[in-house]
């Protein structure tokens, strides 16, 4: 796998459901838009600190399966398996149930209920990812390309026309105040997860032609060219919408593009976004039960999801499909999203964490691999942002934080119980 196509899975995992949904729940509590826009150029900075760790410690324990293969090594196999267990249940689940959500709320035509229709979605391109590599293949890289184009128009569009919103964008006497609030915090739970996908890269290391120099431009790369988008994205939103229209609105790009191109146009658009977010369902749902094949060949409990066929983790496919659809019948979408958030922010902070130890066994043996610049900058930086977000969680989400920590539980049992079958059979 070459390079170029590394960064293009990045970009097809990072541009989701968030980048189109994220910033109405994030309007709800704060109202300066000066405020929302260093809310995302900050998630970028979180999500290249991360990057530039995950390139680090990527060239130096080269195999996939991303913070499972990770931490088994740095750590032990314990804390391995349960950041494993975190991408089986939720690590991709729950962004493709919020993607379907999104999809059926976006897509503009007939009354349908939203819960039924986004299984049924996820149903369908579960379905296609069990038939054929190739299919797969094609569909993702022809949609990841239509997404990226549709975001571009958008872009240039929202900045070529005159402002509509009345939005002050400049920086206001408030701007302080809200920039260290409790809102703050809780909304850059929001943005962390619309950049989620930033290590998608990582996930399948051993797929590089050479690892060494194609994983870290992939997961730099396509953070960087997505952070832009990102952030020139939100800034056309606001520049064309009051805060009001927007705030707690989850379809925030049709309510954009409307303003923007009128209703027609605003329709065609919603649709073109609701279509596009299959790219992301499709990302996701193909590269998320790889982690689980990589569960199943180390642990006794999870062999039954082994691969069965031409290289397809079929069972493993359905796996990750009855927990997405058990997300939807259970959980409101932002629960999901802070639930998620919680989760894969702690396992990202544990493998940043591992590059200081990693630091001391390259100097002691002479390890050649990525070195993140400026070290320790961006992992402190990542380590005090996200220990403020899980924080902030935990006093204004504890619902969903207690669910967190009882995910990490029923993890803990599962690897003990799989470690008793293990010695059983000897």
């Amino acid at each position: 796998m070459t390079t170029l196509t590394g960064i293009a899975i990045v970009v097809a995992n990072m541009i989701g459901t968030g980048a189109f949904t994220s910033l109405g729940f994030q309007l709800k509590d704060l109202n300066d838009p000066s405020v929302v826009l260093t809310l995302w150029v900050l998630g970028g900075i979180l999500a290249l600190s991360g990057a530039f760790s995950y390139a680090e410690v990527g060239t130096v324990i080269s195999k996939s399966g991303g913070e499972y293969a990770f931490l088994s090594k740095i750590y032990n196999p314990l804390i391995g398996y349960l950041s494993g267990w975190i991408s089986l249940t939720v690590g991709f689940a729950a962004p493709i149930a919020l993607a379907a959500i999104a999809f059926s709320e976006y897509f503009p035509f007939g009354n349908f209920n939203v819960k039924w229709m986004s299984i049924s979605l996820v149903a369908v391109i579960t379905l296609i990812h069990t038939r054929s590599l190739k299919l797969s293949a094609e569909f993702q890289n022809i949609s990841t390309l239509l997404k990226v184009i549709l975001i571009v128009i958008i872009i240039g569009v929202g900045l070529i026309l005159p402002e509509h919103s009345g939005n002050e964008i400049m920086t206001s006497k408030g701007y302080f105040t809200e920039l260290t609030s409790t809102a703050f915090a809780i909304a850059l739970i929001y943005v962390s997860y619309s950049y989620s996908g930033w290590n998608a890269a990582a996930y399948i290391t051993e797929e590089f032609e050479n690892p060494l120099k194609s994983l870290p431009k992939a997961l730099i790369g396509g953070t960087v060219l997505v952070t832009v988008l990102y952030t020139l994205l939100q800034y056309v939103f606001l520049k064309h919408v009051p805060v009001e229209n927007l705030a707690g609105q989850l379809d925030v790009g049709t309510i954009a593009t409307k303003q923007m191109l009128g209703e027609k146009v605003g329709n065609f658009f919603g649709l073109a976004i609701s279509l596009l977010l299959i790219s992301g369902i499709s990302a996701m749902g193909w590269v998320g039960p790889r982690v689980t094949l990589s569960i199943a060949k180390e642990h006794r409990l999870w062999s039954y999801f082994q691969t069965q066929e031409n290289g397809i983790p079929k069972r493993a496919l359905w796996l990750q499909f009855g927990i997405s659809a058990l997300l939807l019948l259970t959980g409101t979408f932002e629960q999901i999203m802070i639930y998620c958030g919680i989760l894969l922010t702690a396992s990202s902070l544990m493998t940043v964490l591992g590059v200081f130890k990693l630091r001391k066994q390259k100097q002691n043996q002479q390890i050649k691999g990525f070195k993140s610049p400026l070290f320790p900058l961006f992992q402190i930086v990542f380590i005090l942002l996200s220990v403020w977000m899980i924080t902030y969680a935990f006093i204004n989400n504890p619902f969903e934080t207690i669910l967190g920590m009882s995910n990490l539980l029923i993890g803990t049992g599962t690897y003990f119980w799989s470690k008793k079958l293990k010695k059983s059979n000897y």
